[in-house]
């Protein structure tokens, strides 16, 4: 069996040390649950699926960051991250928008889906890739919105923080929105070193597997 990469080992034992941080007294531990699960499942796949279909560094490196980032929204909630707090108070603004930047970053997970697409649909072309890529991305995206409101909707006053509106109505438009853009952001940037790290690695559409 192999093992796990020296790069990928930092990865793991950072996310472990966050984790580990986030569930030191935060502000609310019901609320901290909510946020890191997904994180928490996310990373099990990652791990139960590594040695048989690994990921690129740059693949892992994204999620890595994704993951991170629900643990420490997870730790102080969305609404009260500190830096953003700081920059709240700084530009005056009247919210904490660690949520929308959080929502941002979601849409990088649009270059490790398109590398699990790529590579086990046997889809050779790659703009093809990106373009169901960006649909499955704005998918999670909605369902997240969904998932918020219907935990808010049972939960009631105690998932407030799990919703993080802020008081504004079109947060959940805001979010999406938000991810979507993220997600052209990253392909802009990303996707041709993607490719080339791909290629790098051998790695291959599922139909040329065996070529």
């Amino acid at each position: 069996m192999p093992c796990f990469k020296i790069i990928d080992m930092i990865l793991l034992a950072t996310i472990a040390t966050v984790f580990i941080w986030s569930a030191i007294q935060p502000r609310d531990y019901f609320t901290w649950a909510l946020e890191v699960t997904p994180a928490v499942a996310l990373l099990l796949v990652l791990l139960f699926t590594y040695h048989r279909f690994s990921l690129t560094t740059l693949s892992y490196t994204i999620l890595t960051v994704l993951i991170l980032m629900m643990f420490i929204g997870g730790h102080y909630t969305y609404d009260d991250v500190p830096l953003f707090e700081s920059i709240q108070k700084a530009g005056h603004f009247q919210r904490n928008d660690y949520d929308r930047f959080g929502h941002f970053l979601k849409g990088f997970a649009i270059l490790p889906i398109r590398e699990v697409l790529f590579r086990s649909t046997g889809i050779k072309n790659k703009y093809w890739t990106s373009a169901i890529s960006m649909s499955f991305v704005m998918s999670i995206a909605a369902l997240y919105e969904i998932v918020e409101w219907l935990t808010a909707k049972i939960a009631g006053t105690p998932a407030k923080d799990f919703l993080g509106t802020q008081g504004d109505l079109w947060d959940s438009q805001w979010d999406m929105s938000l991810a979507f853009l993220g997600a052209i952001v990253c392909l802009i940037l990303f996707t041709r070193f993607h490719d080339r790290k791909m290629s790098e690695s051998g790695l291959k559409p599922k139909q040329d597997a065996a070529n």
